[in-house]
């Protein structure tokens, strides 16, 4: 047995580190912990914080394995220490308090690591895990005359986030959007539509405000009034069977103005859908099948309509209608025929469902009903649940005509950044650009620079403040970065020799990370760690620029200074493209 160290840290020094340095870290104790009989070890080496603890990364794995294997903490860790000396490896501590193993990396690690974010590019932070796999993710999920509310909004941000993250890692991604075209709040919308005149000419805009408010004098007439509410159940019956012409004629119109208004803000959140899906198009192979597997119990009936008890199979689910009693398929049965549909389409690995959380037990029951249907569909789909965007009035409702659309919040917070570059020098096209890039990037870091599961209240004011916690401060700091770049151009050229007096910045040590951010943003589809991630790297640059001249002609470590400057402003660039976030030219 190793005895402690008198020493409170073991140190053991070495020379040269390269890019596999911590895959080789990792394998080297994995190796050590099956000699010693630990079978299927997992090490996890963590960055550490610098200012803190005066290491790049440590392990915890000795006080993992100590108990498993009748030894200290710290012994362990001596003899994991002593056991990967190498000279491929960094300076090396192990406690002899805790047992925590800490990893030192030299300024050429660094540099190298520099380097490698300046020849790689965009490519920087992209992994292989998910190579191979064919993914498709389903998301903004619009219901067609009704108003993309703010709700669809944070989908949609959501969505093409996961989206750009899992392409990152590698994987084949679909875009997919699944819109409702059918159902009750179809007819609830052309009910009102008929009441208000019926169809207009207008402006796009116009005529998505028209539908609108139809919808919601439709909706609260249901609501609100028993003979409105027999006129919408006639209605939906009709719609669904297409056999009046004027009913079909309001129909398809409403549908092709929701549809092109949606098409339009797609286009300034950067969305671009690979399969565009309706529920008018399943609605007839749901009541096949839901009607088939009725014959093989799947399925029951029940006051005439046709159900899904999800107790009998897991008692925290619950009896959903699938088939309602006037012989129309629900939104449930129209759920199974799409995820049949989709598969046949596209043969994923991976399908993954987002919406709000109000529907997470909703999922849970159509996809116990899937996996009687199809398990091998099943077993690939997966329901990803976020929080409720909210502003300080509270939450927004298209039914009772106080919703707050998507486009709406869009153009308040534009307005609101307009306002605040009004005395810029910027000609007015450009401040239009700025206004509607920094408007996105503020509303898309709001949403994003949390967990998904949590509700989210908008702050205006904090979302488009250039200082701190919000996506313009992100934008600002890659547009300074990238002006310094331009001031150089014919002053100073971009080095990737380190001087020998250069001692490595944290600004370094953050840009290291971002590899491992993205992996780990991946593999919990979490774009938070990224956002998060961004507003420390952000933060390092900015007090890196307030300290050192970046620009100093004469100076032997200008160069590697403004090298450091492109390495910055190339990891923004990618970590803020994972978000779905923009750069301006100017700010």
């Amino acid at each position: 047995m190793i005895q402690v160290e008198e020493l409170e840290v073991l140190v053991v020094l070495v020379n040269s580190l390269k890019n596999k340095m911590k895959e080789e870290i990792i394998k080297k104790i994995e190796e050590f912990l099956k000699e010693k009989g630990v079978q299927n070890p997992k090490v996890k080496l963590a960055p550490s914080d610098y200012s803190k603890f005066s290491a790049d990364y440590s392990t915890n794995v000795a006080m993992v394995y100590a108990k498993l294997l009748n030894i200290k903490p710290s012994d362990l860790a001596i003899e994991i220490r002593q056991s990967i000396e190498s000279p491929s490896l960094g300076r090396v501590q192990s406690s002899n308090i805790d047992g925590f193993i800490n990893f030192f990396f030299d300024k050429k690690y660094f540099g190298d690591n520099v380097s490698k974010i300046i020849e790689e590019g965009g490519r920087f932070g992209k992994n292989e895990n998910l190579k191979g796999q064919k993914t498709i993710i389903e998301y903004t999920v619009c219901n067609v005359l009704k108003p993309m509310h703010i709700g669809h909004l944070m989908g949609n941000v959501i969505g093409e986030s996961l989206s750009r993250i899992i392409e990152a890692e590698g994987a084949e991604v679909k875009r997919n959007n699944y819109q409702g075209d059918s159902g009750l709040h179809i007819a609830k919308a052309v009910w009102g539509i008929i009441k208000s005149g019926g169809k207009i000419e207008g402006s796009l805009s116009e005529k998505t405000k028209y539908i609108g408010d139809a919808y919601a004098l439709g909706s609260n007439s249901y609501d609100d009034d028993e003979n409105a509410q027999k006129e919408i159940k006639e209605l939906n019956e009709k719609i669904f069977k297409k056999e009046d012409e004027n009913l079909n004629d309001i129909y398809k119109w409403g549908r092709q103005v929701s549809l092109d208004h949606f098409e339009e803000l797609y286009k300034k959140l950067g969305t671009k859908f690979d399969y565009y899906f309706f529920e008018s198009e399943v609605a007839d192979s749901a009541l096949t099948i839901v009607r088939e597997f009725l014959l093989k119990g799947v399925f029951e009936e029940s006051d005439g309509a046709v159900v899904f008890k999800g107790e009998k199979y897991d008692p925290k689910l619950h009896t959903r209608v699938f088939i309602s009693s006037q012989g129309i398929p629900m939104y449930e049965a129209k759920d199974i025929a799409h995820a049949l549909r989709k598969y046949e389409t596209y043969k994923f690995d991976k399908s993954i469902i987002v919406t709000a959380n109000e529907q997470s037990q909703y999922f849970k029951v159509v996809l116990r009903a899937l996996k009687e249907v199809n398990p091998e569909i099943a077993v690939k789909t997966e329901h990803l649940a976020h929080g409720i965007l909210k502003l300080p009035t509270g939450k927004m409702s298209s039914r009772k005509g106080n919703t707050i659309t998507g486009e709406t919040l869009i153009n308040d917070v534009e307005e609101m950044v307009r306002e605040k570059i009004k005395d810029s020098e910027f000609s007015e096209s450009e401040k239009d650009n700025i206004a509607e890039l920094v408007a996105i990037g503020a509303i898309k870091y709001s949403i994003l620079h949390q967990a998904i599961g949590g509700d989210i209240v908008f702050d205006f004011d904090k979302s488009i403040s250039f200082e701190g916690d919000s996506g313009p401060y992100l934008q600002y700091s890659a547009v300074r970065a990238n002006s310094i770049l331009k001031k150089a151009e014919g002053v100073v050229s971009v080095s990737k020799n380190i001087p020998d007096s250069w001692e490595t910045t944290n600004l370094e040590r953050i840009l290291e990370r971002f590899p491992d951010i993205v992996a780990r943003a991946g593999s919990e589809y979490a774009p938070h760690y990224i956002a998060t991630y961004l507003v420390e790297l952000a933060g390092e640059f900015n007090s890196f620029y307030a300290s050192h001249k970046i620009i100093d002609e004469g100076n032997i470590t200008s160069p590697y200074r403004l090298t450091l400057t492109q390495a910055f402003y190339q990891v923004m660039l990618s970590g803020l493209n994972l978000l779905g976030i923009k750069v301006p030219e100017k700010m």
